[in-house]
């Protein structure tokens, strides 16, 4: 028993899939990151740390990165008529429009309501306390980073 429980979690965390969709998502992140320091918007080690594993929002979109990528490498691996590429391909369209869609918009609305909240507090006629404020992402973000998980995807089917 104990040796299948092994080569189960040996697949698992050897299976090319699995290793292509880390890799694009830490690739997406790293390259966030690089273009934050670059646009100025990382301040301290801790907002570093924070866009290199965590932060949403900005170039490259993560969540697309990694969904796009697996979508193309179950593509290649089970061929683009399999019943897991239609699922894995719906996925992608969920996830690629709630980036550049309801994200964007819900993110462009919360800042807009602190701007309003923030006016009126300082007029003294409320006390507000600001909305979080989710980044989403432009066609642009998203573009880009299904361009780079269909690339480490085709990387990892070839190599």
């Amino acid at each position: 028993m104990l040796n299948s429980t092994g080569n189960a979690i040996k697949l698992f965390i050897t299976n090319p899939i699995l290793l292509a969709c880390l890799s694009s998502w830490i690739c997406a992140q790293f390259i966030k990151t690089v273009v934050s320091v670059l646009t100025g918007k990382i301040h301290s080690f801790v907002d570093l740390i924070e866009n290199l594993f965590w932060k949403t929002g900005g170039l490259p979109s993560s969540h697309s990165a990694l969904v796009t990528c697996l979508c193309t490498s179950i593509g290649f691996r089970n061929g683009g008529g399999s019943d897991i590429f239609i699922l894995a391909f719906c996925f992608l369209l969920v996830t690629v429009r709630d980036a550049m869609g309801v994200r964007l918009a819900s993110g462009l609305q919360s800042k807009k309501i602190n701007e309003l909240g923030k006016d009126l507090e300082e007029k003294g006629l409320i006390n507000y306390k600001p909305l979080k404020e989710i980044d989403g992402h432009t066609p642009l973000q998203v573009t880009l980073a299904c361009l780079l998980g269909f690339f480490i995807a085709i990387a990892f089917a070839f190599l």
